[in-house]
């Protein structure tokens, strides 16, 4: 378990192993064979041995009436208080302290729980004093010290150190040799040391911790087929953490047959049986707004559900559609298949608050239509946080689907986590970072956890986290479970078997046309100097977009141009036949065919935010067919296009005239402005969009059957000219 220090405790390391018991235990009892060990101390002595903070001086000897060197001593304390060798520390000026142990001085005396005998000379191989270890462990401990305090009942205890003697004894560390002698200046032992130790452990343990378990996953995106792997990890997990939470970050919708079939009710029939304890909203499960029956699939996903949903920052209320459903409010009751603001779930007895957050891209990514979004989800977090605390709550989850890094100038969760004070964990989705690790943030008084499991049902992430009394997270541990090599749930196989079949239909019926060689989809994976459907010509772009063009001339012969956004673009096709399933994962989001009227100069607007974020992705990248678009990287965002000219007769090229008005084709989602697009936006409200409600993967479909024999080309549509130079 990673340990994290607050107000100095001793506690970062001892209390929160304690509490998850064998979780972090290095060794077992078995395993400690120290013959010098009396029974007064053996408990304390097993206890600090089994979390690493003591060794013997041999293998058999404990060495327990031996004294304990300071340098030894600060070793033990750093070690109780979750330092590591290899942690930052500021280095101090003790130059009589071994090089493989200054780590531990060097942590404590930047933190002022030790200091040197002089300003060079620790004093590192003196015996510690009994008085010195009542400073030391009552500072690392975090005990209450009376400030003002002379005296104590030990005649031996100067005024000095009487304040620190007089909180081990408060808190029962110590009585003291005799009524009134404390053997202030008397070497302490290392047993002595150790019973000290696991004494201050003991106290602060009574203080009550709750360790909570949960489970999470995000951005599962209609793979109900992976998800039967899912099932099976969940039963697993919640066979040893009974009482562990499932939460979803949101994107159940759009990615697979699965959707475009069932829009949502395979993955359901999947999700009912691993029993959800709460579910976000992702962008994509707003793809369907701008259908003729709109938000119809998600509002019977809702009512369908075994589980309640949260969302602090969307409005459903103008929707009439989810009339009922949408409750503005936190609730201790949530009922199944409800949206709430937040909700409280009891476990073990300790309450556990969560709410929701989305992204406010939506917006600009899907088709929300008369659903919305709050401007200021900080503001909207800080209020659940603050409810929460009024209902006596602590413990606070954010069940976010606003990315983990995503785009600062809008929402992610490391602004959330430095932002708002007093969420102890985000669980998030929406960028599909796969945290190995979970993340700790630490720039409020209370430290937060991030958890993210990547996307697309690839793993089952993790977590198991230990709170204090005052419902701040002590120590963490978490990891990603890969779901690949896990047997099928027997139960989830047979509930998804109806489904499959219709989709194994349709996923394997062929086309007419066969791919010669792979249409590939390729992404950078963070190296900028990869190619990316995102931000180069492709041969999936070029043929999709020469499908809209010949689709929009037969509603309008006077288009010129057809674009594709390039994050629409959602898979490769295999060499060989090409199947309709292929043809609908490349196109997945059921998007249709839109023809715009717009200026040269819009136009020209419009290619500089396609190529503005180059050479990073942008899922507004245009591909296109019909013109040529030059551009030059080396000049500045909002300054790089230099030409764009529209095919002609004979293949000539005619430069775009700023004031010229041309008729284009897009898809549905671009045309309203999608990708932060809003000159086409613009052009939308303005009445110069007309949606020729014709499928975009059909299109696609039938460019790819007149082409026949599919071979890929990069014709060079697409051009930054500063690459030529």
């Amino acid at each position: 378990m990673v340990s994290i220090m607050k107000n100095k405790k001793f506690i970062a390391s001892a209390v929160a192993a304690a509490a998850v018991a064998t979780a972090v235990s290095p060794a077992s009892a078995a395993e400690m064979k120290f013959t010098d060990v009396p029974d007064r101390y053996t408990e304390a002595v097993q206890f600090l041995f089994d979390l690493g903070i003591v060794a013997g001086e041999s293998e058999t000897k404990f060495g327990t009436q031996n004294s304990v060197k300071r340098q030894d001593a600060a070793v033990m304390i750093a070690k109780a208080l979750g330092y590591t060798k290899d942690g930052d520390y500021a280095k101090s000026a003790f130059t009589d302290v071994p090089a493989d142990i200054k780590w531990a001085v060097d942590a404590l005396a930047e933190k002022g729980i030790v200091h040197g005998k002089t300003a060079t000379s620790f004093g590192a191989k003196d015996p510690l004093t009994r008085n010195e270890t009542a400073k030391i462990l009552a500072i690392a401990a975090g005990f209450e010290i009376d400030q003002d305090l002379k005296e104590t009942q030990f005649t031996d205890v100067n005024e000095r150190f009487a304040k620190y003697v007089d909180a081990l004894v408060k808190n029962k560390i110590t009585v003291g040799k005799t009524a009134t002698q404390f053997a202030a200046n008397q070497p302490v032992t290392r047993g002595e040391a150790a019973l000290f130790l696991h004494r201050s452990a003991e106290q602060l343990m009574g203080e009550k911790t709750f360790p909570l378990s949960i489970m999470h996953v995000n951005d599962t995106h209609a793979r109900a087929a992976e998800s039967t792997k899912m099932v099976t990890a969940v039963k697993d997990f919640r066979a040893e953490n009974p009482n562990s939470l499932l939460l979803h970050a949101g994107d159940v919708f759009s990615g697979t047959l699965y959707f475009n079939e069932f829009q949502g009710k395979a993955d359901l029939e999947i999700m009912k049986l691993m029993n959800f304890d709460a579910m976000t909203f992702g962008n994509h499960e707003f793809d369907l707004g701008s259908s003729e029956e709109g938000h119809k699939a998600l509002q019977e996903f809702i009512k369908a559900a075994n589980f309640p949903f949260v969302s602090a920052n969307v409005d459903f209320s103008k929707d009439p559609l989810f009339e009922g459903l949408f409750q503005t409010k936190i609730t201790e009751d949530a009922k199944d298949a409800n949206i709430y603001t937040g909700i409280v779930k009891e476990v073990n007895g300790e309450k556990v608050g969560i709410f929701g957050l989305t992204t406010k891209e939506t917006e600009d990514i899907a088709s929300p239509e008369l659903v919305s979004f709050n401007e200021d989800y900080l503001e909207d977090a800080q209020k659940m946080v603050d409810e929460f605390e009024k209902m006596g709550v602590n413990k606070v989850v954010a069940l976010t689907h606003i990315g983990y890094d995503d785009n600062p100038a809008i929402d992610n969760d490391l602004l959330l986590a430095k932002g708002v004070e007093g969420i102890d964990v985000i669980v998030g989705g929406h960028t599909h970072t796969a945290l190995a690790k979970p993340v700790i943030i630490e720039e409020n008084e209370e430290p937060t956890v991030i958890v993210q499991t990547g996307a697309n049902a690839e793993n089952l992430g993790t977590l198991d986290v230990v709170f204090d009394k005052e419902g701040a997270v002590l120590s963490f541990e978490g990891e990603l479970l890969p779901l690949k090599d896990l047997a099928a749930d027997a139960q989830a196989t047979a509930v998804l078997a109806p489904f499959k079949t219709e989709v194994d239909k349709i996923s394997n019926q062929e086309t007419s046309a066969t791919a010669t060689a792979a249409l590939e989809n390729p992404r950078t994976s963070d190296n900028p100097s990869a190619p990316s459907v995102r931000k180069n010509e492709t041969a999936l772009g070029n043929i999709i977009t020469d499908g809209m063009l010949a689709k929009a001339k037969e509603s309008n012969e006077n288009v010129v141009m057809a674009i594709q956004n390039g994050g629409g673009i959602r898979a490769a096709i295999d060499a060989g036949p090409i199947t309709v399933g292929e043809i609908i994962t490349v196109l997945p989001f059921t998007n249709t065919l839109a023809t715009m009227q717009i200026t040269g100069a819009e136009l020209k607007e419009a290619f500089e935010i396609s190529v503005g974020k180059y050479p990073l992705e942008n899922g507004g990248f245009l591909h296109v067919s019909g013109a040529k678009v030059e551009f030059d990287s080396s000049k500045p965002a909002g300054e790089r296009v230099v030409s764009i000219a529209i095919e002609g007769e004979n293949g000539a090229l005619n430069p775009v005239e700023d004031a010229t008005t041309y008729t284009i084709a897009t898809n549905a989602f671009t045309a309203k402005g999608g990708d932060d697009y809003d000159v086409f936006a613009k052009a939308y409200a303005e009445g110069r969009v007309t949606d020729l409600g014709l499928s975009d993967w059909e299109n696609f479909k039938e460019e790819l059957e007149r082409i026949g024999e599919v071979t890929p080309a990069i014709e060079g549509r697409i051009v930054d000219v500063n690459a030529e130079n």
